[in-house]
């Protein structure tokens, strides 16, 4: 191990450059037109891999863009790490608020700036490079390392399941580890142990079977913005607690412990709320904002829409109005049930004036992880030795869908060990990764490959 990070810290900046190349390549996986730089990224890192001595490195076709897999075989004995990651980055619009433009990547302030530098190209390629250390030092890592990089993360990841549960027997592992989260705060080292699921919906209200002249009908026939605004509303109580019947029969309470791990995080309330603009938070009652935001459930309305809406006045009656509705969910809440749920509401409180449609979205799965498995015991003691303090167990707000497809198809729990932070602007223009984080994630992740190693 030590030969390794030795390599790692004296080839730094090169490590840089060739990610400085993987990030000029533009690809942009929702939009059609950069298809063609999608594959080429994925050549790319198939190449690299190959370079590094991985065996089968390919980029496997799908019905959309392709999946990158390879492997490289330290000892039978050992354990596997299945590392997950994407190459595909989310659109760079809106472009003129960009400093620098999204696919020329530059240096500054201690950053990395480009699309994807944070999510996902710069944290996926830590574990290539931590692999090229060992391999350049000793020819062996401490385990056996599998990789599978997907292109279509940032639109969907329609082809990965079908694509894991064909592929179970070559993807076999003991774990899976995936870079695609952050650090709770700078310096403070901390590992993913909790994310919620989500349960989306759209709800339509229709009235009238047309538009209608408000001055003619209005008083007499009811109006579905009205009615839907009424109904939306009354889905919180005056604890901020949804009222949506049976909405928390199988929500798994915090424990003690859990909730002394939140209340020992660096979390000022107060200045998070100030960072976006507002000067009080709204919690349910009982519960901290840092609880609130990343382990109990919510119902947020996502948007709003229905009659005229265009410049000046118009005096309609429309005939409907429609809502999106996304609800975050916790252990062990199932999407499916909570739609029905969500469907049975609004069916019971809408009045006979009304017909009701809701569409079932999009849905994903609660993940809680066990902190005491030996790769998560094995990753506290890498960023321990990194950062000089033990790393807190976190859980976070967002959703990512392919930790529970990894448990649902092969039964595999994930090591989320993520080296980004909020602040690093994904999805947003002037996207930065800082190349102290890049160095550390390196360093890190070669030293939990020893610990992991070790552990077997």
């Amino acid at each position: 191990m030590l030969q390794a990070l030795d390599y790692a810290r004296r080839h730094q900046d090169r490590f840089l450059e060739e990610l400085v190349a993987l990030l000029g390549i533009p690809s942009v996986s929702t939009d059609s037109a950069y298809a063609e730089e999608v594959a080429r990224a994925a050549a790319w890192l198939v190449d690299h891999l190959r370079g590094l001595g991985a065996t089968g490195a390919h980029a496997a076709p799908t019905g959309g863009h392709p999946i990158v897999v390879a492997a490289h075989q330290a000892a039978p004995a050992r354990p596997t790490i299945l590392v997950y990651g994407h190459y595909d980055v989310q659109p760079a619009d809106p472009l003129e608020l960009w400093i620098s433009p999204p696919f020329k990547p530059v240096i500054r302030d201690g950053a990395i700036y480009a699309r994807g530098a944070c999510d996902d190209k710069g944290q996926l390629f830590m574990w290539v490079k931590a692999l090229e250390a060992y391999v350049k030092t000793g020819g062996l890592p401490p385990v056996n390392m599998k990789f599978i990089f997907e292109g279509e993360e940032e639109c969907g990841s329609t082809h990965l399941p079908p694509y894991i549960q064909a592929h179970t027997d070559a993807l076999a592992a003991d774990v899976v580890c995936i870079s695609d989260t952050a650090l709770f705060a700078p310096d403070v080292p901390s590992i993913t142990c909790g994310l919620r699921g989500m349960s989306y919906v759209e709800v339509t209200l229709t009235g009238p079977n047309r538009d209608l002249h408000s001055g003619v009908y209005g008083g007499a026939i009811e109006n579905p913005i009205n009615v839907l605004g009424q109904l939306i509303g009354g889905l919180h109580d005056a604890d901020h607690r949804i009222t949506i019947p049976g909405f928390y029969d199988d929500v798994r309470p915090l424990t003690a412990a859990e909730r002394a791990e939140f209340a020992a995080l660096p979390f000022d309330a107060a200045a998070w709320a100030a960072e976006v603009g507002v000067g009080h938070t709204r919690t349910e009652a009982g519960f901290t904002p840092l609880e609130g935001a990343t382990a109990r459930p919510t119902l947020d309305c996502n948007g709003i829409w229905g009659g005229y809406m265009g410049e000046g006045a118009k005096t309609v009656l429309p005939s409907t109005a429609s809502a999106k509705i996304s609800m975050r969910l916790v252990p062990d809440q199932d999407p499916q049930d909570i739609a029905q749920k969500t469907r049975a509401y609004f069916e019971a409180h809408a009045p006979p004036t009304m017909h009701v449609r809701l569409e079932e979205i999009h849905g994903a799965v609660p993940v809680l992880v066990s902190t005491e498995s030996p790769a998560m015991a094995a990753a506290a003691h890498a960023l321990e030795d990194v950062y000089g303090q033990r790393p807190f167990f976190t859980r976070i707000g967002g959703s990512i869908p392919v930790v529970a497809d990894f448990k649902r198809l092969m039964g595999l729990d994930s090591v989320l060990m993520g080296f980004g932070l909020d602040t690093d602007a994904i999805h947003s223009p002037n996207e930065h990764f800082g190349i102290d984080r890049f160095r550390q994630g390196v360093e890190s992740i070669i030293r939990f490959l020893a610990a992991y190693g070790s552990s077997s």
